[in-house]
This record gives structure tokens, sequence and C-alpha cells, in this order.
């Protein structure tokens, strides 16, 4: 075997020249280009833009606290402010509401559980009278009514007896 290191390179070219057809012309840079003529990075440009007109929108914001704040752009309340002030305020109070003098005090934040512990204690108490009754009752049809609506309020007492349901259905209160 031959390696092909040793094959000729020049066996795909021709040998006898093509009539008619002129030589490729070899590839050159401009002799005028310098690094000031060579094209820039193209950079992305701030354009401040006005404030756009409240449209009756809900929009998500934050409040001074950097909570998420939920902000809804009343164009009454933007018509009302044109006339009071200038027309460069306007949708100012769409941004940002005013503070009063009733969030700069400290607000204390009452969970109430009181109606779902009630709730719960009905339930624990009618899952004991059944188990009474089953326990008292001889007739076996109204023994397995019995087991099947102590089966449904022990269910219900799984889903209930828990902080997670306590939490969603709590009573909050602010003051």
């Amino acid at each position: 075997m031959q390696p092909i290191s040793g094959i000729n390179s020049g066996a795909a070219q021709t040998t006898v020249p093509i009539t008619g057809v002129d030589e490729p012309k070899k590839v050159r840079r401009p002799e005028n280009e310098t690094l000031e003529h060579r094209q820039r990075p193209v950079m992305d440009e701030y354009v401040p833009e006005e404030k756009p007109e409240p449209s009756g929108h809900y929009r998500l914001g934050k409040d001074g606290n950097g909570r998420p704040k939920i902000y809804f752009d009343d164009p009454e309340r933007a018509e009302d402010a044109s006339n009071a002030s200038d027309a460069s305020d306007r949708g100012k109070g769409a941004e940002e509401p005013e503070k009063s003098s009733s969030d700069k005090k400290a607000k204390s934040c009452t969970c109430n559980t009181d109606k779902v512990d009630r709730e719960i204690e009905k339930l624990k108490k009618q899952k004991q009278e059944l188990e009474k009754q089953i326990n008292r009752e001889t007739d076996e049809t109204k023994v397995g009514d019995l087991k099947a609506k102590l089966a449904q309020v022990e269910r219900e007492l799984s889903q209930k007896d828990n902080d997670t349901y306590r939490r969603q259905h709590a009573t909050y209160t602010f003051s």
C-alpha cells in the first residue's frame, strides 16, 4: 500500500488550459482600510419614554419595602390629577400611592382559628357518636350504613385536622 501523503495532489488539476476563462482573481484587502474605518460594535442605547396614559389595567409593582403589590391605573383619577397639577405628573398616582400616617405606625396581625377548631370538634363528636351507635346496633344493614358514615366523617376529619387547613380557613385581623 501507498501512504496518502505520497499521492500526487496535482492529478486532480487539469493540465490543459481552458480557453475563454480568465484566472480567478486574488482577494485582497482594501489598501485604505485602517483601524479607524473598521465597523464599531453595536451598543444598546437608552431612550427615555414618556409615561403612558392610564389605561384602567392592573399591574404588578413593588411597595416601599420591596414586597410585591398590585397597582391599578385609574384613568379617572389621572384626569383629576391632571386638572390639579402639571401634565408631567400624570400617571404619578398609578405608580405609587401616597403613604399615610397610618402606614408609618406598626401594624399587628392576629390569626383566629376558633371557627375551624369548632368545626373539627364537631366532627370528632360526630365520630364518637357514630362509634357508639355501631356498638349498640344489632341490625347488620344499619351497622353497614353507620360504618359508611363513620368512614366519611373520618376522611373529612383527616382533611381538616391539620395546620394547612387551619391556616387557609383562619380569620386574620389587622390592627
